[in-house]
């Protein structure tokens, strides 16, 4: 390594990690002359990562290939301890990044920890203060922020949460959420990239988008979560339902049992980042349990309703951006339809402002990096 350069690792697991990580690491690779950059994936979520780095032009240049077909969350998490450890110890790196809450997130910042290498937490300070909902995201994130040196929260509310546990106020820097930088690099001109996704009559049909795979919502909230959808696509002629479908199979069988024979469902692979804001720009409102999703969508003037009973985001709430509906079927078909059918609703939401920053979280983040290495 260059004399001046520091060495740090980025590392990530998952499709959402990999959207918010890659501007950190685009701006990072555009100071080479202080950076040697390391991009390294622990493969949680392998395909889906992949993908949606390769719309920033990156890839991992270490891929620890840990996934394992259907093994649980502590046999990932041992054999994610172990490797990111191997790793820290063979490049010895000034610091590491990771992003969010996953137990790629948990396992490569205690790693760093029982290594004595310096962690940065971006996106630090996200609670719901239910230990179990979303699980195990609420605990990953703070075993990351307990060991972590610097704190990139992205709102003041996050460094408030920090402060309340006793976060020192010097490692707590507000960034924004570098969601809004990786949607605004992102192209969007042009058609989409699956084809599949032309049979949406985006001209005569409201378009409802739907992400919903979280682990707190497999078995029976996913299956009122599409019961409700059904009622929706079959009582509403003028509506379609696009809902990319998330490749576990605890999320797909049920969709697909469920919504499969639906008129005006369309039930599709797991789409490209690019195609994801294509339909988050042209849809009429979206229902998510997906937290990154909750961010975007005020970017887009859409109305969010989100799948979950907490968030660890309540600022697309308090804005009026956002509005928590649940898992129950009856509750989701109320609050859509009010949508659907109440033009003054709907404006107030779509109305709203943005409170997740303003596309220059990385490069506020490498900077201080920069300063503190």
């Amino acid at each position: 390594m260059t004399t001046g350069r520091h060495r740090v690792l980025a590392i990530v697991g998952t499709r959402p990690e990999g959207i918010k990580m890659a501007p950190v690491v685009c701006e990072l690779n555009r100071r080479a002359d202080r950076f040697d950059t390391v991009l390294v994936g622990t493969g949680q979520h392998r395909e889906m990562l992949g993908q949606v780095l390769a719309a920033f032009g990156l890839r991992p240049a270490i891929d620890l290939e840990l996934m394992q077909h259907d093994q649980s969350l502590g046999e990932f998490a041992s054999r994610s301890l172990r490797a990111v450890s191997r790793l820290l110890a063979d490049l010895k790196p000034a610091a590491i990044l990771v992003q969010g809450d996953t137990t790629t997130v948990m396992t490569a910042a205690l790693a760093a920890f029982y290594g004595r290498v310096r962690v940065g937490h971006v996106e630090a300070g996200l609670r719901s203060f239910d230990r179990f909902n979303p699980f195990p995201e609420e605990i990953n994130r703070r075993i990351a922020g307990a060991v972590a040196d610097w704190h990139f929260a992205p709102t003041d509310r996050a460094r408030q949460n920090l402060l309340r546990e006793g976060v020192p106020e010097g490692s707590i820097f507000v960034t924004g959420n570098t969601i809004v930088d990786a949607l605004q690099s992102i192209r969007l001109d042009g058609g989409f990239e699956d084809r599949n996704l032309d049979a949406v009559d985006f001209e005569q049909h409201r378009v409802l988008l739907v992400t919903a795979h979280r682990r707190e919502n497999h078995g029976p909230p996913l299956v009122a979560i599409c019961e409700a959808l059904k009622v929706l696509a079959l009582g509403h002629k003028d509506v379609e339902i696009v809902y990319p479908v998330h490749l576990n199979p605890n999320v797909r069988g049920p969709v697909r049992a469920i919504l499969g024979s639906t008129p005006r469902v369309h039930l599709v692979d797991p789409v490209s980042y690019g195609d994801l804001l294509r339909l988050m720009r042209r849809c009429f409102l979206i229902l998510t349990a997906s937290g990154g999703t909750q961010e975007e969508a005020p970017s887009f003037q859409k109305p969010v309703l989100i799948l979950r009973e907490v968030t660890e985001r309540p600022e697309v709430v308090e804005v009026g951006a956002g509005k928590i509906v649940g898992t129950d079927t009856g509750r989701i078909i109320e609050e859509t339809s009010r949508l659907l059918e109440d033009p003054s609703q709907y404006a107030a939401m779509s109305s709203a402002a943005n409170p997740f920053g303003d596309g220059r979280a990385a490069r506020r983040i490498v900077d201080i990096l920069a300063g503190a290495l």
